[in-house]
């Protein structure tokens, strides 16, 4: 295993904002690299993993991520998908993903109509991810929310596919672990709160992991994912 620092390369959008607090848990939580990735640049060749961070990208204007996906940086992002290479989209990143095909189905409204910030327990559904190998099967982990179009949606034989390919990663659950409604925080279908692509190098999330890997914010269960990611890419 080498000392190389992992590099990792955080897309901003023009109404971005969690991009900071990424780069805070990369550089300052892990000592690890970071660079941040104006959504016109296209030259994605130094970074080993991406990050597409939560916010409002464009505003949320027409849907949400539906401007983002045709930014130039996207071009870029689908062709180091092609690679092999990782990318971890957290809530706006999670819904640009969508848009732009690298993840299916779509994030719509939430079911009650209004914004949701709050600490929701996730079930971790596949420890067979690059981002999840740091983490026990049906694992329990509390990880903050704050989005009013997390409700996740996808067709029938969408479902079946996800599953059969164990592209569901996490699921909001109640502490001990239980799916149920009482337990979904804005009616996602089957509780769904990640997913992969098929190859499993594409995550797209709803909560937010770079909000809780320090203590002084109220949780570190975040970290296990970011960890994760340093797990398969330095066995890489």
């Amino acid at each position: 295993m080498t000392n190389k620092k992992i590099n990792f390369g955080i897309v901003v959008f023009p109404g971005t904002w969690s991009d900071v607090d990424c780069h805070n848990v990369v550089t300052n939580v892990l000592n690890q690299s970071a660079k941040y990735v104006w959504h016109k640049d296209t030259n994605l060749s130094e970074f080993d993993c991406i990050i597409l961070p939560g916010g409002f990208s464009y505003g949320d204007y027409l849907r949400t991520g539906a401007i983002a996906k045709l930014s130039p940086v996207m071009n870029a992002i689908k062709n180091f998908v092609e690679k092999g290479k990782l990318v971890l989209g957290i809530c706006n990143g999670f819904q640009i993903l969508c848009e732009s095909g690298l993840l299916p189905g779509t994030l719509i409204r939430n079911k009650n109509l209004k914004f949701k910030c709050s600490w929701e327990n996730l079930r971790i559904e596949n420890v067979n991810s690059p981002f999840t190998n740091s983490c026990q099967k049906n694992e329990v982990i509390k990880v903050p929310i704050s989005h009013g179009e997390g409700n996740y949606f996808a067709d029938p034989n969408t479902l079946e596919e996800l599953t059969i390919n164990n592209q569901i990663i996490f699921k909001y659950s109640s502490q001990s672990g239980k799916i149920s409604d009482t337990h979904n925080p804005n009616g996602s279908v089957e509780n769904i709160a990640g997913i992969s692509n098929k190859n499993g190098n594409v995550l797209g999330m709803m909560p937010h992991p770079e909000r809780c890997c320090e203590k002084i914010l109220g949780g570190t269960d975040g970290k296990k994912i970011f960890q994760s990611i340093l797990n398969q890419l330095a066995s890489n």
